[in-house]
């Protein structure tokens, strides 16, 4: 493997079209935010002080002036390339500590291209200091490569809360992070506490057993899916119920999971949104393998059949109808 690895290293380092060019990243300031600029100067009468006939002693500057010189964008911004032995060597470190570094220089080039081998290094320690495996340690950065461009002064603020604010503990700390490794490079400050905050004002208890939603962002993800069940015709109250009881549902596209599953219930089942409230949970089943199937398989028994199950009983539990519950429809038709 090392041979190969060697082989494919060379022969791209050396080539001058290298397959991995390096990124030019400027930092522009964030769209997010309301930039304030004066307005430039328009064109205006000047009044000039008025001539006379004397002789009038103009002072010239000793120097002439400078033009202030622009620095370039791109000249402090562009990190410098690495040598093909540093970038040989750091190749060889994550093989050996057994990651699939062609995948990562194929879907992750910026990233393994900017990642100093120091750093990496230093995380590894941190997380083997944490207890975690390798086997650990593999499947977190597979899962977010971004760690390996963080540093240890970076993630230990990130573990010191999610210990002492989020509550979670010490025991529990590898299960939250080999869970949502993302929370490893959220910050604190603009994503983990807003959304600490976000979770308990809506009353949702134990938010250490939802860690996972410290890394979504309360102004694009989590405040949208109260609002899009506040729009479909729930109150405000019963919409932040239906996420207290299955705050999982957080995590799921409105577009390619709510949106559809709705349709199909309140379309096709004919269903009262009330059900969803008591059994929100109906939104994790698959439509095509679960849901439709057995709405089918209840349409083609008889309205009764479709009457005689609730939500709960339709997705969630077998189809099988007890004796004494066959016999009443039967009676009944």
């Amino acid at each position: 493997m090392q041979d190969t690895l060697l082989h494919f290293l060379s022969n791209n380092t050396s080539n001058k079209s290298s397959p991995f060019p390096f990124p030019k990243s400027h930092n522009f300031p964030s769209s997010s935010f309301h930039d304030y600029f004066s307005p430039l100067s328009c064109p205006r009468n000047l009044h000039f002080p008025s001539l006379s006939f004397k002789t009038n002693t103009i002072s010239l500057p000793l120097k002439p002036l400078k033009t202030p010189e622009i620095p370039s964008i791109s000249s402090h911004h562009t990190p410098p390339p690495p040598s093909n032995s540093e970038f040989q060597e750091k190749m060889l470190y994550l093989d050996s500590i057994g990651l699939d570094i062609f995948s990562l220089i194929n879907n992750h080039r910026p990233i393994i291209l900017t990642a100093s081998l120091p750093n990496i290094k230093s995380i590894i320690d941190l997380l083997t200091s944490k207890n975690f495996t390798p086997r650990e340690f593999r499947r977190i950065i597979s899962m977010c490569p971004e760690i390996l461009n963080s540093t240890p002064s970076t993630i230990t603020p990130i573990i010191t809360f999610l210990l002492r604010e989020a509550r979670v503990s010490g025991s529990d700390l590898k299960h939250v992070i080999n869970r949502r490794p993302r929370l490893l490079v959220s910050s604190v400050k603009h994503c983990l506490r807003p959304a600490l905050y976000f979770l308990k004002n809506i009353g949702l208890e134990e938010v250490k057993r939802h860690t996972y939603l410290l890394s979504c962002s309360v102004e694009t993800k989590l405040l949208p899916r109260i609002q899009y069940f506040e729009k479909i015709g729930f109150s405000h109250e019963d919409a932040v119920s239906i996420f207290r009881r299955f705050p999982q549902l957080f995590n799921f596209s409105i577009k390619n999971n709510i949106e559809p599953k709705l349709n199909y219930f309140v379309v096709e089942m004919g269903r009262d949104l009330k059900e969803l409230k008591e059994f929100p949970q109906y939104f994790s089943f698959s439509l095509e393998n679960r849901i439709k199937p057995r709405h089918q398989c209840c349409v083609e028994k008889g309205p009764r059949w479709i009457e005689l199950y609730s939500v709960f009983n339709l997705v969630a539990m077998h189809l099988g109808i007890s004796k004494s519950k066959s016999t009443r429809l039967l009676h009944e038709t």
